[in-house]
């Protein structure tokens, strides 16, 4: 070695560094089109998993194709009266389908220029359509047109509900991509046009033929074609049916579209305006019993369970019967409301044994729904005395003992008369007949408030009562169904009742799913009472307050006027049924002088006169016969003879059993 001079290894690295440091390629410069291009192909794959994980977010709860593609419909429910009358049937109506080829070519094109003109050239979506509803509605101001196209629709009515969310848009949108796949347009027309809703409880181009025109789709005219297409817009409210004019003029609109699309001339489309229109009477113009219907419709669940399919309900209701009260009521409303300034009404008949034969709940069902038979709780006034005086009876009073009817006073209480006059002496009887007021308040004194609601009770008045001697003169209240009820007990022999309208249901087979076998509270008064109360209360339509209310056979009844004529009852019954009648405003708003004397029992007379048609006669239960033997017959219809009453006997009337009472006492 040189020097001896043993050479470091960081002598080298000098040269090597610099040769590596000659050998080091150059770095890359930036490339923002590189840069953006990955970029872009990293957000799109983002957009594509986002999407995936969106749409099937959107599918995850579409309903079942197979499932939705069957002729699911909602049970129809038919009411029959209680001779077999249909009075009334709820449900869906669906016709046999047909096929697009078997449909008339001008339904077809009608259906097709009024609702997606380019339902043939799109694939389900109608971008063009859609741009042109968005133009028309930004011009408008508001929504005027729609971009949906007959496949949409189709997948719409086939398979979502009508709830209006971006969520059942996209749904409708993929249906409408698989409908498109997977049918022609001729099937999916065909599956639109006959599943979609047509009104009157129709479903299906057949079915809405046939109830507005009584022929087949395969065989109506081009003005029919053309009401029927104008449903489809707004199905209720242009029903022919119920709004013939509107529908004739939404069918003229139809006609003209067919027109614009080249389908009709402008003279053949005007022509065919000129043509004239019969609709098919429905029977249904003027449906019957609407608040009857609600009240048993009520009550079904608790029969038959929820989901019983299609059901056959055999009422307790008389068509007959429950048609005079409708129309009655509406007369005596509509000629008195000026004068006596009363503006609803209420009547019930049943039979003594509960079966309701009419219910009217008010003046227009149209106007309001509200059942006042059912619902409304009013003050009865004095037709609640009979409650007051059976108890009266109970408790010792006689119908000859005598009171004094004259000023009283009940710690600063003082009732008076309805004519503001005082009898001095005079029987339970008489009181009972001309309503003393004074009487039945001491009568009420002499029983006591609480033996009065305790009838009440046992006859089934379910109301709040107040304890105090103003219930004697009907200061609680109470619904005329219960009042009327009531009063059937004294009609039956002293029977308590419940009311009711449904005496049989059956499947669409005719197999029985519930069949009424009878029941009720059993015995609520002793037979020989319920001969007095008749006695006493037939008293107020022989010769009392309710002379207005005669019918040419034994009745007995009671007037009822609240405070103020807020209310006017009358309630009354024969042997064979019971009526109740309440007039008076919903508001509580006062009447001009109505009494339960006159139009309540004017009223109730010409329903009953009606009702009584064809009926034989009997005398009240427990009292004297007053009609010739000759129209009398052995017993009532509603009577069981294996029931027997508890106490007295039915053969021998009040005054016998008085007389043998008598008799035995001395």
């Amino acid at each position: 070695m040189p020097n001896g001079r043993i050479p470091l290894s960081s002598d080298k690295p000098a040269k090597a560094k610099k040769a590596k440091a000659e050998k080091t390629p150059k770095k890359n410069r930036f490339n923002p089109l590189r840069s953006a291009a990955a970029w872009g192909i990293t957000v799109a794959l983002w957009i594509v998993v986002m999407g995936g994980v969106t749409l099937a977010w959107f599918a995850w709860d579409l309903p079942s194709i197979d499932a939705a593609l069957g002729a699911a419909r909602k049970p129809t429910v038919t009411v029959l009266d209680r001779n077999g009358r249909q009075i009334a049937r709820t449900g869906e109506r669906r016709g046999d389908p047909i096929e697009v080829a078997e449909m008339p070519f001008y339904l077809v094109q009608a259906a097709v220029a009024t609702e997606d003109r380019r339902f043939y050239d799109h694939f389900g979506i109608d971008l063009l359509g859609i741009g042109r509803a968005a133009i028309a509605n930004l011009m408008a101001g508001r929504i005027v047109q729609g971009g949906s196209t007959i496949t949409q629709q189709a997948a719409k009515n086939l398979f979502l509900s009508s709830e209006r969310s971006f969520k059942r848009k996209v749904q409708e949108v993929m249906l409408a991509l698989w409908l498109e796949e997977r049918f022609t347009k001729d099937q999916i027309l065909s599956l639109y046009l006959n599943r979609v809703y047509f009104g009157a409880g129709t479903y299906g181009i057949e079915a809405a033929s046939k109830a507005y025109f009584g022929v087949s789709a395969k065989e109506i005219t081009l003005p029919q074609a053309a009401v029927i297409v104008g449903l489809l817009k707004a199905p209720s409210k242009l029903s022919p049916l119920t709004n013939p004019t509107g529908a004739r003029a939404r069918a003229a609109e139809v006609l003209d579209n067919m027109a614009e699309a080249g389908f009709l001339t402008a003279e053949a489309a005007a022509e065919e305006r000129k043509q004239p229109l019969a609709f098919r009477p429905s029977g249904d113009e003027k449906r019957i019993a609407r608040y009857f219907l609600d009240w048993i419709m009520d009550q079904l669940e608790g029969y038959i369970g929820p989901d019983p399919g299609d059901i056959v309900i055999k009422t307790t209701l008389d068509a007959e019967v429950q048609i005079t009260a409708e129309t009655e009521l509406a007369q005596t409303i509509t000629q008195s409301s000026a004068a006596s300034n009363v503006a609803e009404g209420a009547v019930v008949v049943m039979t003594p044994g509960g079966a309701v034969r009419a219910m009217v709940g008010g003046r227009s069902y149209v106007d309001s729904q509200f059942n006042r038979a059912v619902q409304a709780v009013r003050q009865p006034g004095s037709a609640f005395k009979p409650i007051v005086y059976l108890a009266g009876i109970e408790a010792g009073i006689g119908p000859e003992q005598i009171f004094i009817d004259q000023p009283v006073d009940y710690g600063g209480w003082r009732p008076s008369n309805f004519d503001e006059k005082f009898r001095g002496r005079i029987t339970v009887r008489e009181a009972v007949a001309q309503s003393i007021n004074t009487v039945a308040v001491q009568v009420a004194e002499k029983a006591g408030t609480q033996r009065i609601i305790n009838v009440a009770r046992r006859l089934g008045l379910t109301t709040a009562l107040p304890p105090n001697l103003s219930l004697a003169l009907g200061s609680g209240e109470t619904t005329l169904i219960e009042l009327t009820s009531a009063y059937a007990a004294f009609a039956n022999g002293g029977t308590g009742v419940w009311a009711y309208g449904i005496d049989e249901i059956t499947d669409a087979q005719g197999q029985s799913l519930y069949k009424r076998q009878g029941d009720g509270p059993g015995r609520v008064m002793e037979f020989n009472d319920v001969g007095v109360m008749n006695s006493l209360l037939s008293g107020v339509v022989d010769h009392g307050t309710g002379t207005a209310a005669a019918i040419g056979r034994p009745v007995a009844g009671k007037t009822g006027t609240s405070s103020d004529f807020r209310d006017a009852w009358f309630m009354g019954y024969s042997n064979e049924l019971v009526g109740g009648v309440w007039l008076g405003n919903d508001d509580g708003h006062v009447m001009k002088r109505v009494t339960g004397g006159g139009l309540p029992a004017r009223l109730w007379q010409r329903v009953m006169v009606k009702a009584h048609q064809g009926l034989p006669v009997y005398p009240l239960v427990g009292t004297t016969p007053r009609v010739p033997a000759s129209v009398q017959a052995s017993a009532p219809a509603w009577v069981d003879p294996d029931k027997a009453p508890q106490r007295g006997s039915p053969e021998k009337s009040f005054w016998d059993s008085l007389k043998s009472l008598i008799g035995a006492g001395n």
